[in-house]
């Protein structure tokens, strides 16, 4: 009797795990922007490294889209999988007709984060932080069916290496991962980031900012943060399931 009993309590406590292990991997999130800005950081040069980075993300050849399509596909195929929740499929998220009549809240026109300075994986809306996180909830009621919303961005900026005007700079690359949970609170905020290899002159602490120079930089920092990002996202992400 006393063996049966014993096994009774063990396979119930199996089939609790079991639910319990259900329930966590059937929460979902919608993500509901995926882009790359355009606008590398120069804020701690001067006003001639403005004009010229200005010029630079105006030049056409100056393409950032393969950059993003390959931290898409590493996002998707390879960091999805370290979640303890699951991703809504893309083209539910994109083809919802809700999502494409939606119009974020300051979303920029002009200036620095103009249309062109912000590229988005097709389908995506640009979502930009907004005052009483407007977005993140219109967003939220639209994917009721989901317990969280993501937003996932790269950005760039420049790094100064040695001393005086005449040193180097290397691009620093940033990935920016953000989960909010039904009632719009931030479960997680994750920003981790990696410098290129490659450098370019400063010349009278101006970085000379040429496309054959500082695309490839672009490429070399995302590589290394992408490997980077796949080591530490397990450990940044343990506990965000208990948040959602």
């Amino acid at each position: 009797m006393k063996k049966m009993k014993k096994t009774l309590v063990l396979s119930a406590l199996f089939s609790l795990l079991l639910i319990s292990g259900s329930y966590a991997q059937n929460k979902k999130v919608a993500v509901i922007t995926f882009y790359a800005v355009k606008q590398i950081g120069v804020s701690s040069f001067g006003t001639a490294a403005k004009v010229a980075m200005t010029q630079l993300i105006d030049d056409p050849n100056f393409n950032m889209v393969p950059l993003l399509q390959s931290f898409h596909d590493q996002f998707f195929n390879t960091y999805s999988k370290e979640f303890p929740f699951e991703l809504l499929p893309e083209a539910d998220v994109t083809g919802n007709a809700d999502y494409k009549a939606f119009n974020p809240v300051g979303e920029a026109t002009s200036g620095i984060l103009k249309d062109n300075y912000n590229i988005p994986i097709d389908g995506y809306k640009i979502v930009l932080p907004a005052a009483g996180r407007a977005n993140e909830n219109a967003l939220l009621k639209i994917f009721s069916r989901a317990d969280g919303v993501m937003k996932v961005y790269i950005d760039f900026d420049l790094v100064k290496i040695g001393f005086g005007g005449m040193g180097v700079v290397k691009v620093n690359a940033h990935a920016n991962i953000a989960l909010f949970n039904k009632d719009g609170d931030k479960v997680f905020s994750i920003r981790e980031d990696a410098k290129s290899e490659g450098s370019s002159p400063l010349i009278a602490d101006v970085p000379v900012l040429k496309i054959e120079k500082i695309l490839p930089m672009c490429e070399s920092a995302l590589a290394r943060l992408m490997t980077d990002l796949q080591k530490d996202l397990p450990k940044m992400i343990k506990k965000a399931n208990s948040k959602l």
